[in-house]
């Protein structure tokens, strides 16, 4: 930059905040929780209907902490797998189907219509003890991923963190309004 470009800039300087706050619009922002619940859109009604039951299998509310249920788990993932890879939205996809596949075929009724024992039963796989190697079934994979999803989703929730407030040191952080 030469001398003259620099001083003829100088008053630029000078005059660029308040140029700028009034070409700046000012956009609010607030949390989303506060603006509205989020809606289901990628899975369909029967496969969100299998994972809230599987959800409030593999976490239920206990002493005072929220289930997967209450911490609306099912409704992140359906947001959070509609925003994932091919591969992940085929392994949900897929896993839901099955779910309700199998629960069809030994009981006659969708895998949301279960009790806790006939769904116990479908849900083997989770019994088989835990290793790296994942399992060479894709059924087994997919509850092992929906497991571990369910779980990171409840506990990463305001709700579960609001609870564990109570007994707890309060390290949740809410966004400036």
């Amino acid at each position: 930059m030469k001398r003259r470009q620099l001083l003829q800039s100088i008053p630029l300087l000078y005059a660029s905040p308040a140029l700028f706050a009034q070409s700046v619009a000012r956009i609010d922002v607030s949390a989303t929780d506060v603006a509205g619940k989020p809606l289901p859109g990628f899975f369909s009604p029967t496969q969100l209907a299998a994972l809230r039951k599987l959800s409030e299998l593999m976490l239920p509310a206990i002493g005072g902490s929220p289930g997967a249920i209450d911490a609306g788990a099912p409704e992140f993932l359906d947001f959070l797998v509609g925003q994932s890879t091919g591969p992940v939205q085929t392994l949900y996809r897929g896993g839901l189907d099955s779910l309700n596949a199998r629960a069809t075929a030994k009981h006659g009724k969708a895998f949301s219509a279960l009790d806790a024992a006939q769904a116990d039963a479908i849900l083997s796989p989770l019994r088989q003890a835990w290793t790296w190697k994942e399992p060479t079934d894709s059924f087994a994979v997919f509850l092992r991923h929906a497991k571990a999803d369910i779980l990171t989703a409840t506990m990463n929730s305001r709700e579960w963190i609001t609870a564990s407030q109570r007994g707890g040191n309060g390290t949740y952080w809410l966004p400036p309004e």
